[in-house]
């Protein structure tokens, strides 16, 4: 039998050396959760009035949103501007867009003061705040996800519902559930996407609104009136890299060949966009006349030259090089570098360029941000390694 390209469950042993790994740094994460719940934000974290956000918000919220952001760019470069040959790729980016966005909303809970307050923005509405728009958005978004993915969840079980003993009973119900609701999605679901893009778009540019409102706390190099196109941008050229990462990684995991064709072309597509992005990070610096202060030799200007110099002109660079593009391991650098910038330039405008007027102690994270943080990740990668060995998310040869 000739084997055929397919999505279906990857058939690999779950615990290996680095999945022990991650599991021991989730229980770390887990050890560290327990104290921060029972005794307070202020027990495990170095937060202060005065910064009243760290790396929880700056990285877990305002960076793994738009790291995220391969779910709806993919969706709509497939669903919406008819690039059937990417179709492989949909599925993986659907998985880490949900596993992303429902952490991201997790660690809002973990960096409320009072968590258990966190379901109050469905019943009370304040429309003057930027941070209740983000969270109706990213709420509303990952239940767009869920129905996005119960395809997938439904292709795995429609005709498979396995359950012995007395779970046999539930088997007809399950069954016509699953049938239920396989002919409401596949008539619907095509608005469901266009549905989570329109979303996408709000809540990414909204997280720029946040540090428009901090005012000049913000240091005059990330500060901009136009931040909130600048947030979205950002977060649409990083959509695809963040495709590539994931697609090189899982199929070197994996031991599958990665189709370096339909990877290519959306480096080539990234390199476009991030050098629109680039050409309006230039006009806005020309404009405001910022760049006067990248010749002033300290921290802002450091951390600003090395984030548009790495993570914005060298990715461009290679993704625009046909020769470098071809090449899994240019290909890789470049998206990795993409990533980094993205998550720089958020750790920029959330931490490094954000200083309260009063002259207090800088804000450096915690031991136990830290292990929580990384936790979170490690989380991610334990569930994406669980899920795509129980669904068919993963495209690859299967015999017939």
């Amino acid at each position: 039998m000739n084997p055929s390209m397919k999505a279906a469950p990857v058939k690999k042993p779950f615990f290996t050396p680095g999945a022990i790994i991650l599991c021991v740094i989730v229980l770390l994460a887990a050890i560290y959760s327990v104290f921060r719940f029972l005794y307070g934000i202020g027990y495990i974290t170095n937060l202060t009035n005065m910064y009243p956000w760290g790396i929880w918000k700056a990285v877990l919220v305002a960076a793994t949103i738009p790291l995220a952001a391969g779910g709806f760019t993919t969706a709509a470069l497939v669903h919406i501007f008819y690039g059937k040959k990417y179709h492989d790729i949909v599925r993986s980016a659907l998985l880490v867009a949900m596993l992303g966005y429902t952490f991201a909303g997790a660690m809002v809970m973990y960096d409320m003061g009072r968590w258990y307050n966190i379901w109050r923005p469905i019943f009370w509405w304040n429309g003057n705040s930027a941070l209740f728009e983000v969270a109706i958005c990213v709420m509303s978004y990952l239940t767009v996800l869920v129905i996005e993915f119960l395809p997938i969840v439904i292709e795995r079980f429609q005709k498979n519902v396995n359950l012995k003993g007395f779970l046999s009973t539930f088997k007809k119900p399950i069954e016509m559930l699953l049938n239920l609701l396989d002919r409401i999605l596949s008539p619907t679901l095509s608005l469901f996407i266009i549905l989570g893009v329109v979303i996408s778009c709000l809540h990414q540019s909204s997280l720029g609104v946040v540090m428009v409102v901090a005012g000049q706390k913000v240091h005059p190099l990330w500060q901009s009136p136009v931040l909130p196109i600048l947030f979205l941008i950002s977060a649409i050229s990083v959509g695809f890299p963040m495709v590539i990462i994931e697609t090189i990684i899982s199929t070197r995991i994996f031991g599958i060949e990665p189709k370096m064709h339909i990877l290519s072309k959306l480096g080539q597509i990234a390199g476009l966009i991030l050098g629109f992005y680039l050409a309006c990070k230039i006009t806005d610096m020309a404009i405001r006349g910022t760049y006067v202060y990248l010749t002033e030799l300290n921290v802002f200007s450091i951390m600003y030259i090395i984030e548009i110099l790495f993570g914005v002109v060298a990715p461009i660079y290679i993704f625009l090089r046909k020769k470098l593009v071809t090449s899994t391991s240019w290909i890789f650098t470049a998206a990795i570098l993409t990533a980094l910038g993205i998550l720089l330039n958020r750790l920029n405008t959330f931490l490094v360029g954000y200083r309260p007027f009063y002259d207090v102690p800088v804000y450096y994270p915690s031991l136990g941000e830290v292990f929580v943080s990384l936790g979170f990740f490690a989380l991610i990668f334990l569930l994406y390694r669980a899920f795509v060995m129980i669904f068919p998310v993963i495209t690859q040869p299967v015999e017939n």
